[in-house]
């Protein structure tokens, strides 16, 4: 299904939901990021909270199996904390009446604190939502155990921004002890890797509680691994970003694949 240029992202909204529909058909769920910087003026968040107001709307005209995930940088935290986290619960409250899973993708560290609190914002209001917690942080023990103490569903990734440590096998076993609160915690939760080691762990440990666990991947990787999921019935989701804004998202992608070749070693196949 990938084409080079379209590798890691989609250009607009109407190639994301008819790539949704197709990935529907093949059993998987797919997660809608809209591409976009932080927000410069106040009018910018707003655009960008009615953009996803307007694809929630659309996922559920659609019928689609689908999630939206927001960043508070797009919806004004760098300018109005108050506005920001209005955007975020009126896009929550939305989802939550259309039935659209929310979820909020973590940034840098600075937005750590606020992003929990908004996340947690949106649970005390009855609107579900999932957070993704980064596991290079050192923070994120406490974090996780305050998510499910709150009734946020956490996303674990390892962490694609600056983090409290960048040794590969370091965020490796922080992963795994972060992925045994969960499987512990007795709530659904996803871990979102394409590192054949940790998938390979996972599935063991979580082998008896395979109804609370999804396998998040990112469009562009491990496209046999996904399909070898949903044949072994398991639960899994495609992180898909659309939009023009697709740099920093991109160059990402291709740092993580220049990080692994580094050390020797390839995502999942």
């Amino acid at each position: 299904m990938i084409e080079y240029e379209n590798r890691w992202s989609l250009p607009d909204w109407k190639s994301a939901l008819l790539w949704t529909r197709a990935r529907n058909v093949q059993g998987m769920k797919v997660v809608l990021d809209i591409l976009g910087e932080a927000s410069k003026t106040l009018n910018d968040a707003e655009v960008a909270r009615d953009a996803y107001l307007d694809l929630v709307t659309n996922i559920s005209n659609e019928r689609l199996y689908a999630s939206i995930s927001v960043k508070a940088s797009s919806l004004g935290y760098t300018l109005d904390r108050s506005a920001c986290l209005d955007n975020i619960l009126a896009i929550a409250k939305e989802s939550a009446a259309r039935k659209v899973g929310f979820e909020m993708d973590m940034e840098g560290r600075s937005l750590v604190d606020f992003t929990l609190e908004a996340a947690g914002k949106c649970s005390q209001s009855k609107y579900p939502i999932t957070l993704a917690l980064q596991a290079y942080l050192d923070r994120t023990p406490m974090d996780i155990n305050a998510a499910i103490t709150s009734g946020i569903r956490v996303r674990l990734v390892k962490g694609a921004y600056v983090g409290d440590v960048v040794d590969y096998m370091d965020i490796q076993g922080r992963f795994k002890n972060l992925a045994r609160i969960l499987i512990d915690s007795g709530a659904s939760f996803c871990v979102s890797t394409h590192d054949s080691e940790l998938i390979v762990w996972t599935t063991m440990k979580a082998a008896e509680i395979s109804e609370r666990v999804e396998f998040g991947m990112l469009k562009g990787l491990s496209d046999q691994t996904k399909l070898d999921f949903i044949k072994n019935k398991w639960r899994v989701s495609e992180y898909v970003p659309f939009g023009s804004s697709k740099a920093a998202y991109e160059s990402r992608r291709r740092a993580y694949l220049r990080m692994l070749e580094s050390i020797g070693r390839q995502s999942a196949p």
